[in-house]
């Protein structure tokens, strides 16, 4: 009985460090871009340019930047390339994985065009 309760738990455990993975997530929030644990400012942020899963694979092997961000899930084909704008950060631009980069894109536009309510 302890045996089959020690491989139940290991299974458990497993199925939840194999969930967590692939649980980067990525969201548009108070305005910045959060993918994975770094959160971008939108003022930092350029216009959004979709990849298709071509383009993706060649923003990840021979056109990456070492200095890039990249949030990089094998699994996931297609991706996003925003630039960073802000002269004070050597990050050129910022790469996530994502199977919905035409509504990343889009709300990033939205995001990026969204008057600044701040001076309000």
């Amino acid at each position: 009985m302890p045996a089959l309760a020690a491989v139940i738990a290991a299974g458990a455990l497993a199925a939840a460090a194999v969930s967590a993975y692939g649980s980067a997530r990525v969201r548009v929030v108070a305005g910045s871009l959060v993918a994975g644990g770094a959160r971008i400012p939108a003022a930092a942020l350029g216009e959004p340019e979709v990849l298709d899963a071509e383009e993706a694979r060649a923003w990840r092997t021979h056109r990456a930047d070492p200095r890039a961000f990249m949030l990089l899930r094998s699994y996931v084909p297609t991706a996003v390339r925003v630039p960073v704008t802000d002269p004070q950060d050597p990050t050129p631009y910022v790469y996530v994985s994502t199977r919905a980069p035409e509504r990343l894109a889009a709300a990033l536009r939205q995001l990026t065009a969204a008057p600044d309510r701040s001076a309000d």
